[in-house]
């Protein structure tokens, strides 16, 4: 009988030891939170390691990082406070372009549109970017539009029919730099960065290259004269194929009406290389007196499809004889007119 309840006792001790042991693993599993169906063995485990990519180690992500982005076009200058020429120059601040004269539709027996392109690295065109500056800021012909336009003198276009103007923040969207990352070291120990700094590069002119010009030629017989009159100025910057220096084309940054940039023009001079003491000319008289080389791209003489001549003429060269073709074609229209 005493057998007999020691061996209910020691089997009644197992039951309660199995009973623990299979609690204490549940609440394992419910802590840890894996699931035993799910979890992989061990060559499972070595396949899942294997096929996980690598974490990259960036040094300096833990650095504080400072922004500075408003970066510099490079027009602004201090003005001066003392005369910078030995003469008065106070008459060209007043001075006001000459009036039009009018010409009446009825009167224009012949009125075509050309637009032509200034190669701004032709050596007759150095003027537009003569990097000097004075009171008025940066004397690059484009840095003096932009101010212009900044300024509220004349209004931006997304188009060479000046359909839609352009806000000032469109236009300094268009001409800021890139954006760059520099590292800021510790004072005494130069080995040591302390932190990273983003800056805006300034805006650089001369990725500019290339101007437009749309402009009308028209025949009037009241005068029996031909006249030509400039309608717009095209901006277009030099786009390049990333990370090289093989340029891809240009891009139109904005147009302006001449005519309301003509005041402006007026009153800056331009730079005369070849005699310093002589009075310069305007902006406006050069553009006027047409002082500058260029090439036709584009006109609506025999054109009903509205192309440019590089559309339809893929060679260059042929394309640069195709627009010295259109300036015969109105000149001859001007000379066979008259009898000799």
């Amino acid at each position: 009988m005493k057998m007999k309840f020691l061996k209910l006792a020691v089997f009644a001790a197992l039951a309660v030891m199995v009973s623990s042991q299979a609690d204490a693993q549940r609440t394992r599993r419910t802590r840890s939170g894996t699931n035993p169906a799910t979890t992989p063995t061990g060559n499972e485990q070595q396949q899942v390691n294997n096929n996980t990519q690598p974490t990259s180690f960036d040094a300096y992500a833990s650095l504080p990082i400072s922004y500075d982005t408003t970066g510099g076009d490079g027009q602004t200058s201090n003005k001066s406070l003392r005369p910078q020429d030995a003469f008065d120059k106070s008459q060209l601040s007043t001075r006001t372009p000459l009036p039009y004269e009018h010409l009446r539709w009825d009167d224009a027996l012949y009125a075509e549109k050309v637009w032509r392109e200034l190669d701004l690295r032709e050596k007759v065109n150095k003027v537009f970017m003569y990097e000097a500056k004075d009171d008025n800021g940066s004397q690059v012909f484009v840095n003096m539009l932009l101010n212009a336009v900044r300024k509220g003198e004349v209004s931006a276009f997304t188009d060479d029919r000046f359909t839609t103007p352009m806000s000032i923040t469109e236009i300094d969207q268009l001409t800021t730099g890139s954006l760059d990352t520099v590292k800021i070291y510790d004072l005494v120990d130069l080995t040591k960065v302390t932190g990273l700094k983003v800056t805006r590069n300034t805006f650089d002119v001369k990725t500019v290259t290339k101007i437009r010009l749309k402009e009308q030629w028209i025949f009037d017989r009241e005068s029996s004269r031909m006249f030509v009159r400039i309608l717009g100025i095209g901006i277009y910057k030099t786009e390049y194929i990333p990370n090289t220096t093989k340029e891809r084309g240009v891009s139109s940054l904005f147009w302006v009406y001449y005519p309301d940039l003509r005041p402006m023009l007026a009153k800056a001079e331009v730079y005369n290389p070849k005699n310093m003491g002589q009075s310069r000319m305007t902006w406006e008289e050069l553009f006027e007196s047409r002082m500058f080389g260029s090439y036709i791209v584009k006109s609506t003489i025999e054109n009903p499809a509205d192309k440019m001549i590089k559309n339809y003429i893929k060679d260059p060269i042929l394309a640069l004889l195709e627009g010295d073709n259109i300036k015969e074609k109105i000149f001859n229209f001007e000379q066979d007119l008259w009898s000799y």
